[in-house]
């Protein structure tokens, strides 16, 4: 189900310093939603380091990042500060966003039960509607940067 042109699906979560987040809170800024699937994974690792190596070019795009997982905040803030990542991490624990962006990932790396987000990135514009989407077809690929980058500019 694409979400493109439609209200973004709005949440308030706990970040990585245990503080709440909510992107309504972030209406007037453009916000990068990257969904990744777990904190401490090649992959996941790769892709915050990317976004983190961005920052200053995604800030001069007036675009604030915000990482989600359904991983708890201590192990996000662990992810944070291993990686000196310079973006919120939020923990999306009952899985709130990851359902409403209808991104769960199912019995993620053959764990039965263990439902995670699908990697993904949705870009919400300032008046909070969804106007980029992408949705990996499996956790191992990362997001086309350059056109995160070209959808914001």
């Amino acid at each position: 189900m694409s979400l493109l042109g439609q209200p973004a699906p709005t949440f308030t979560l706990t970040d990585n310093a245990r503080q709440k987040v909510s992107l309504e809170s972030l209406r007037g800024k453009k916000v990068v939603l990257m969904f990744y699937p777990a904190a401490f994974t090649g992959v996941c690792e790769k892709e915050a380091c990317t976004f983190r190596d961005s920052m200053a070019e995604l800030n001069g795009l007036n675009a604030t990042v915000l990482g989600i997982s359904v991983d708890a905040p201590f192990s996000n803030n662990a992810f944070a500060a291993k990686n000196n990542l310079n973006f919120p991490l939020l923990s999306d624990v009952a899985r709130e966003a990851t359902n409403a962006y209808g991104i769960a990932l199912e019995n993620f790396a053959g764990v039965a039960g263990l439902t995670v987000s699908k990697r993904a990135v949705f870009i919400v514009n300032e008046e909070g509607t969804v106007t980029w989407e992408w949705i990996g077809a499996n956790p191992g690929i990362e997001p086309d940067y350059a056109a995160v980058k070209a959808a914001l500019a």
